[in-house]
């Protein structure tokens, strides 16, 4: 369990989606807002528009614009965020999870809350089910140490991932945002099919999936409040408004 905490978080659930790129962008408004002190620790739920958020690295890549006419072809909005990695794809069946904290030394701890909240997460899923574990497996999509993926019972030697996390610390507050692939996974695994090829790197389509091929059934719902239960045990999680927050 994450050790920095114990103190109030609000979760704000965001009713819809305010565009792709309106979405990423005020995720780093709210991180604004929280290192000059005018937001405290938050968490900000919501169900994404479809969009492929590229890493600045394949921006630089000559395919690039033909990755993006394949994301809208596809019906996904083509975006480049500010953290690292590679492409990563999302849509309403996802659920993104934008956690803001001030903090008067950021760093600090920064990896460890890679390896600290991909086991929160993944300890959120397990409680509804799915075997899930932390770390990257072969041929996925947007690789990283961290990555939480999902163990098919029936077929334990074929993995999934299944949650991707990215962080971006400044002086005086840290955003760590993660998206859970719930439902759906097949748009999904078209988009990145067609993405990767287009930038020229190899991945493994096998790889890309959702919970509920794994649990079927399972859908964002339950998801989202597991995630709120399991962050209950790393801070005294309170409902907030939404609206607040953008009035």
């Amino acid at each position: 369990m994450p050790a920095e905490a114990r103190g109030q978080l609000t979760a704000y659930r965001q009713p819809e989606s305010m565009g792709a790129a309106e979405d990423l962008d005020f995720a780093l408004e709210l991180l604004q807002r929280a290192r000059s002190g005018r937001l405290g620790p938050s968490l900000r739920l919501y169900r994404p528009q479809p969009t492929v958020a590229f890493g600045q690295r394949d921006a630089n890549l000559p395919g690039f614009p033909a990755a993006e006419e394949a994301c809208r072809e596809l019906g996904f909005e083509p975006l480049i965020r500010k953290a690292g990695g590679r492409a990563a794809a999302y849509h309403q069946g996802t659920l993104v999870i934008d956690h803001i904290e001030p903090h008067p030394d950021a760093i600090v701890r920064a990896k460890a809350r890679f390896s600290e909240f991909g086991e929160l997460l993944a300890g959120a899923l397990r409680s509804v089910g799915v075997h899930a574990a932390v770390g990257e497996i072969p041929g996925e999509y947007c690789p990283g140490e961290f990555s939480v993926h999902g163990e098919d019972p029936d077929f334990p030697a074929h993995s999934i991932k299944l949650i991707g996390t990215a962080q971006r610390v400044v002086s005086g507050g840290w955003l760590f945002s993660s998206v859970i692939v719930v439902e759906n996974s097949q748009p999904i695994r078209d988009v990145l099919t067609a993405s990767y090829a287009a930038l020229g790197l190899e991945w493994d389509a096998a790889t890309a999936g959702a919970a509920n091929d794994l649990l079927p059934h399972l859908d964002v719902q339950t998801v989202e409040e597991a995630v709120i239960e399991a962050y209950r045990g790393y801070a005294d999680v309170v409902d907030g408004d939404f609206r607040s927050l953008v009035g």
